[in-house]
This record gives C-alpha cells, structure tokens and sequence, in this order.
C-alpha cells in the first residue's frame, strides 16, 4: 500500500505534458478565396477574401459608395488594423437584410472570419478583438397590448 501512495505522490508531482491544441488548416476554394458568413442584428453578409490590392466590394458596388458614413467604413476595417494586412486583401461581399449599421457588423464579422480561414494564426487576435462572436442581440418584438415591446399605453383617468 506504501508503494501505491508514493508512486500517486510522484504522479501528482510530475509536470503535466501540454495537450496538443488543435492545428487549423488553411480553407480555401479552387480560386484561392476563403468564404465565411457574418451576422449582426437581421444583417446576414457572405464574405470572399482573396490577396490582392485591399479593393473591398459590397453588392456589385464599392464599400465607400455603399456605406457612406466613415464610422461604418472604420468598421469594416477594423479586422484589416487589428491583423496589420491592410491593403494585402480584396474583398467581394454580398450583404441582405437589416439596416446599414447592421449590415457593417455583418460584413466586419465575415471578413474576421475569412481571414482566419485564410490564416489560422491570425486567429488569436481576431477572438481577444472580438470580432470572430456574433453580437446576438437583436431587436425585441413587439407585444399585444403595448406600444412597443415594453411601453405600456399612456394612463388615462378620466
């Protein structure tokens, strides 16, 4: 029995051998692209990453004629600052639903998503930038018997 508890003590004792984490492959199509789909609010946007000049694309038309705020232009390129590849990546991406806002945060989760598709090890800082956790809150819908979906009617006494 003496035997027993000194071998569990050097067992207990010994340095644990770090788990293999799990290598992430490059996923990429025949024409070199790495697709992902981004959703924010009702926006759903599927997103192509492939290198090139940093020419980025929404529905058939250029990213600064669709969303014409620079907020919502600083958005999208926040995946591109945070990974230090800008101008190193053209992207095609076709967004529906929801509002332009919306659809921004869509774009920007897709292209989070693609990049690291494209390379894994730009992975790390995509999640701690949070830009790879779709933002579920969306908006809550209105019940019967309220204005909206909490405010109640204005009291009347009389």
């Amino acid at each position: 029995m003496a035997t027993e508890l000194s071998s569990f003590a050097e067992l207990k004792k010994a340095p644990m051998a770090p788990a293999p984490s799990a290598i992430r492959e490059k996923e990429i199509d025949a024409q070199g692209r790495a697709y992902a789909t981004g959703r924010r609010k009702n926006a759903v946007a599927r997103v192509w990453v492939k290198p090139g000049t940093g020419k980025i694309t929404i529905n058939g038309r250029d990213q600064k004629i669709y969303f014409a705020r620079p907020t919502q232009q600083m958005v999208i390129q926040q995946p591109f600052d945070v990974s230090q590849r800008n101008g190193q990546f053209d992207v095609v991406a076709t967004v529906s639903g929801g509002g332009l806002s919306g659809q921004a945060g869509a774009v920007r989760h897709g292209i989070a998503q693609a990049l690291s598709k494209f390379e894994p090890d730009l992975r790390g800082a995509m999640k701690t930038s949070g830009f790879l956790t779709r933002d579920s809150r969306v908006v809550e819908r209105k019940k019967y018997g309220r204005a909206g979906a909490r405010r109640r009617f204005q009291f009347s006494k009389r």
